[in-house]
C-alpha cells in the first residue's frame, strides 16, 4: 500500500543522500586541486601574484618558477621546507628586497658573494628567517626565497 507519508520519508532520504554525495564530492575535488597543484610546475607558490605567501605582491616582471628537483618537491609537498623563485630580465640581485623590507622583515645580511651571485638573510625580529639568493642565468636573474614553511 503507498501512502503519502511513505512518500515524503523517500524523498527526504534521496534528498539526504544526495546532499551528502555533493558534499563528498566538493571535499574530494578540493583534495583533488591541491594534488594537482603540488605536482605542477608552480607547486611551490602558495599565492598567486604574492610573495612569499602573501607577504607583498610580486613586483611587474617577475615570471614565478618552481625547482624542478625531485626532492626539493617532496619537501615543499611534505611541510618540511619552502621555497619560491622568480626570475627577472637583467642583473638585478636585489630587485625583490625592497617588496620583502615593506611585507615587515628586515634585511639581517647583505652578501654579495662574487661576480652573478648574492645572497641575504631576512627576518622580522632579527633573526634569520629566509634566505635570499640571486644568481646570475644568461641575460637574467633567479632570485630564491627559502625557507621554514
Amino acid at each position: 500500500m503507498n501512502m503519502p507519508g511513505n512518500r515524503t520519508g523517500q524523498w527526504l532520504r534521496l534528498g539526504a543522500f544526495l546532499a551528502a554525495f555533493a558534499l563528498l564530492g566538493a571535499f574530494a575535488g578540493g583534495w583533488l586541486a591541491r594534488q594537482l597543484q603540488a605536482r605542477g610546475p608552480l607547486y611551490c607558490i602558495s599565492q598567486t601574484g604574492k610573495l612569499w605567501n602573501g607577504v607583498a605582491p610580486v613586483p611587474t616582471g617577475f615570471q614565478p618558477e618552481c625547482p624542478q628537483s625531485g626532492s626539493y618537491r617532496a619537501e615543499v609537498r611534505s611541510g618540511d621546507t619552502r621555497v619560491e623563485q622568480y626570475r627577472i630580465q637583467g642583473w638585478q640581485p636585489r630587485a625583490l628586497l625592497a617588496a620583502m623590507k615593506a611585507g615587515g622583515y628586515l634585511q639581517i645580511t647583505d652578501d654579495p658573494i662574487g661576480p652573478g651571485n648574492y645572497s641575504a638573510f631576512l627576518g622580522r625580529a632579527g633573526v634569520p628567517e629566509i634566505q635570499y639568493l640571486a644568481n646570475q642565468e644568461g641575460d637574467t636573474t633567479l632570485i630564491t626565497l627559502s625557507g621554514r614553511p
